[in-house]
C-alpha cells in the first residue's frame, strides 16, 4: 500500500511542481512558505533556503503575499515570527508577509490557507522531497496550488527524511480523502489583506 500511495502522490504532483519563472506567470494569491525547525530568529538550514526562495518569488512578482506557515503552538517556540523576521531584514514589507501560527503539519498548513486565509491559488514552497505531498494535499483540499523547490544544498541525515516521507505520504493520502479539521481554525484572515493583522508581537 505505501508504495502505490506514494506513486500516486508523485505522479499527481510532479506536473505542478514549477521552475520559478514559471511560478512567476501563475499569478498566485500568496506564496506559502512551509516551516521548519527555527530557534529564536534562527531558521535551520532548511527553513532558511524555503524563506529565501519564497522571497525570491516574491521579488519576481509570482504573488504579492507571502504566507509563512509553522508551528508556534508554544510561547517559547515559534517558527514563523522567525520566518516572517528573515522576510522582514530582506525588505519585504511588513504588510506583504502573514503569518500562520498553527500550521502544524503540511495537511493543517493547506487548510487553513484556503479555510483561514482565504487563498485560491498558492505556490507551494519547500524542499523536494516534501513538495510532491504539500502540492497533492492542497489540490486535494481544493487550493489551485503549485509548488517551487527550494534545494540549493544538500542538507544532513536526509535519508532519514526521505524515508518518513513515505509514511507521511500515507498518512496525508488518506488525510486529503477524510479531511480531518486542523487543530484550530478561527476567524477568517483573508491573505488579500495586511499581513500586519496577523502579527503577535
Amino acid at each position: 500500500m505505501p508504495a502505490v500511495v506514494n506513486g500516486i502522490v508523485i505522479f499527481s504532483a510532479k506536473r505542478f511542481i514549477l521552475s520559478e519563472e514559471e511560478a512567476a506567470e501563475r499569478n498566485a494569491d500568496c506564496m506559502l512558505v512551509l516551516g521548519a525547525y527555527a530557534s529564536g530568529n534562527w531558521l535551520s538550514p532548511m527553513l532558511q533556503d524555503r524563506v529565501e526562495q519564497g522571497i525570491a518569488l516574491y521579488r519576481l512578482g509570482a504573488a504579492p503575499k507571502l504566507l509563512m506557515s509553522g508551528d508556534h503552538g508554544r510561547e517559547d517556540y515559534d517558527e514563523v515570527n522567525a520566518m516572517k523576521a528573515y522576510a522582514l531584514a530582506a525588505g519585504v514589507p511588513d504588510e506583504d508577509v502573514f503569518m500562520d501560527h498553527a500550521g502544524f503539519s503540511t495537511y493543517e498548513s493547506a487548510y487553513r490557507a484556503k479555510a483561514v486565509f482565504q487563498a485560491r491559488t498558492v505556490i507551494i514552497v519547500t524542499q523536494k522531497y516534501h513538495l510532491y505531498r504539500a502540492v497533492y494535499v492542497a489540490r486535494r483540499l481544493g487550493l489551485d496550488a503549485y509548488g517551487v523547490a527550494s534545494d540549493p544544498r544538500p542538507y544532513a541525515n536526509q535519508l532519514q527524511r526521505e524515508i518518513r516521507e513515505v509514511a507521511a505520504r500515507t498518512k496525508d493520502f488518506f488525510y486529503a480523502i477524510f479531511r480531518p479539521k486542523p487543530t484550530y481554525l478561527g476567524e477568517v484572515i483573508p491573505v488579500f489583506g495586511d499581513g500586519r493583522q496577523t502579527n503577535d508581537k
